[in-house]
């Protein structure tokens, strides 16, 4: 029984990163089964802070030896981290902004996200967020390697705010899509574990770049916060959660955590 459990955990593991990453994993079966697509959510937030603290190497590697260069670094490591997620995220960001800015009823909102071209909101939403993005990973205080550090407690944290909506009780906006397969899927115990475990990777992950980790603990609760703001509206505008919700909730919240962080540092130690 055991042996099977691990055996599922892993085939998850293998599904998230073939579903959310561009990484060459395959998953075992071409279609989810009931139940895989919650599944894959649980593993995401494990998956986004390996991905922010490798997207962040470039951003350390120049500050270690280049430091004049740190805007450079900051511009590789917030491009680094769309293109290994497939820019997934960023798209379903700019879907979402264009449906919700349209101000059309619902249905007609949920057609303008499901179409593959991007309006104004999309595109100005996008410029706001990866230049946010890229403003506050050039800017962290700490160590060297902090913008790394800082930019995986990001990431990790923006997808905990996806699994935040997908907890039971929140249903889908379609019957189909990645939103049908995982809304109301996830269990409360499992919302505050990864709340739980989210928080205190990004106290440790403070304390390893030299930054008190109460200076980062606020930015992250901040952004959970805001995200659960962000669903709350799109549940009463579009009448529940879909994929494209579950991207803009992630990169919406990857970049307050990481303006809040430089927010904050710049503050305490200017």
């Amino acid at each position: 029984m055991r042996r099977f459990a691990i055996k599922a955990s892993i085939a998850s593991a293998r599904r998230s990163a073939s579903l959310f990453t561009i990484l060459p994993v395959r998953a075992d079966g071409a279609a989810l089964r009931p139940g895989d697509g919650v599944a894959a959510l649980l593993w995401l937030p494990a998956i986004g802070a390996l991905l922010g603290a490798v997207a962040g190497l470039p951003a350390g590697a120049i500050r270690q030896w280049a430091p004049h260069a740190a805007p450079l670094g900051a511009v590789l490591a917030v491009a680094a981290l769309a293109v290994l997620t497939r820019c997934l995220h960023l798209d379903g960001l700019a879907d979402t902004a264009d449906g919700l800015g349209s101000r059309a009823p619902a249905d007609q909102a949920l057609e303008i996200m499901r179409k593959s071209d991007i309006g104004p909101f999309g595109v100005v939403t996008l410029i706001i967020v990866m230049g946010a993005d890229v403003a506050a990973a050039g800017s962290v205080a700490g160590n060297a390697w902090s913008p790394a550090l800082i930019l995986a407690v990001a990431a990790a944290t923006g997808r905990v705010a996806a699994v935040h909506a997908a907890v039971r009780g929140v249903r889908s906006a379609r019957s189909s899509g990645f939103g049908a397969l995982v809304a109301d899927g996830v269990p409360v115990p499992a919302v505050l574990a990864w709340t739980a475990g989210v928080l205190a990777l990004g106290a440790l992950l403070a304390l390893a770049a030299g930054i008190p980790a109460g200076w980062v603990l606020g930015p992250q609760v901040a952004a959970l916060g805001a995200a659960w703001l962000a669903r709350r509206h799109a549940q009463r505008r579009l009448g529940g959660m879909t994929g494209d919700v579950f991207g803009a909730l992630i990169e919406s919240a990857t970049a307050i955590t990481l303006a809040g962080v430089a927010l904050w540092l710049g503050w305490r130690c200017g």
